[in-house]
């Protein structure tokens, strides 16, 4: 029964975790205000340098003020997004989970292991301020540039969004299956990962950047994924030649690839077990 989860159960399980989402908003409104408006201060102080030299400068590396204003909204969608969905109870910081014993705890769950990872990173309530500010961020660049957003150029939005988001979760979840193994050692590995695909280098435009460095950003460290080839993409200015779904092909990778290492990486664990509880059933 519990490897029959239709689809009616799936909302229902993102309906639970909105509902708990909500009832923590509620619980202390004010300490959650907090915590959401200093999130949001953080990711506005994080694009806002590259913006100001953008406006100052007319433009950085090739592209337009406009076209810099754009890509920092994305780059801010693809945060939220990934904030919305996989950022509670650390299931896109899955090598966390592993590394303090807690995977014991979802493997005696009456649900399938992809379904709680799937479900209980959902909220919409405290997650969902990046989000809205990068939309809003791309709607106000959009208008400067005098362009418009159709159904189709729309649906293209937000296959790069969800490609940009599975290349974060996808390199997240192939470094941490280092974690079944070496337990202590790789526990933040997978921080340490997300950290450095979304920080300055998802934020800075690659176009006036050597060659070498745009095809070691889009390929071996996919930073440039996550900002500035889907934003020129977007813009109608695919860049290096490369087709419009380079981005998909990349995350299609990662993801087979994460997928044998985790399938791996959890066979192992279960016959070796956590390191990090004492025969007594006391966390070291």
């Amino acid at each position: 029964m519990a490897d029959k989860i239709g689809f009616r159960k799936f909302l229902g399980l993102y309906a639970l975790y909105a509902r708990m989402d909500l009832d923590f908003l509620l619980r202390d409104a004010r300490v959650s205000l907090l915590a959401i408006s200093a999130d949001l201060v953080s990711n506005i102080a994080a694009v806002s340098a590259i913006f100001l030299l953008a406006w100052r400068f007319n433009g950085v590396g090739g592209m337009s003020r406009w076209d810099v204003l754009f890509m920092l909204g994305y780059v801010t969608c693809v945060t939220g997004f990934y904030q919305l969905f996989f950022s509670s109870c650390n299931t896109g910081h899955i090598s966390r989970r592993i590394g303090r014993g807690q995977v014991d705890h979802m493997l005696v769950q009456p649900l399938p292991l992809p379904v709680q990872l799937a479900t209980e990173g959902f909220i919409p309530f405290t997650g969902c301020q990046n989000l809205l500010f990068g939309a809003g961020i791309c709607a106000w660049a959009l208008h400067g540039t005098g362009r418009s957003a159709g159904a189709l150029w729309l649906f293209g939005f937000a296959g790069y969004l969800l490609a940009s988001v599975f290349i974060i979760v996808g390199l997240s979840y192939l470094f941490s299956s280092l974690a079944f193994r070496w337990q202590t050692a790789f526990e933040e590995i997978s921080s340490t990962v997300v950290d450095d695909l979304t920080g300055v280098l998802s934020n800075y435009p690659l176009s006036g950047m050597p060659l070498s460095v745009q095809w070691t950003l889009i390929s071996v460290v996919p930073a440039g994924l996550l900002g500035w080839f889907p934003a020129c993409a977007l813009l109608g200015k695919t860049p290096l030649g490369l087709p419009v779904f380079y981005p998909l092909a990349v995350a299609l990778i990662i993801w087979a690839l994460a997928a044998v290492a985790f399938r791996k990486g959890l066979k192992y664990y279960v016959r070796i077990g956590s390191s990090r509880y004492s025969p007594g059933g006391h966390r070291r």
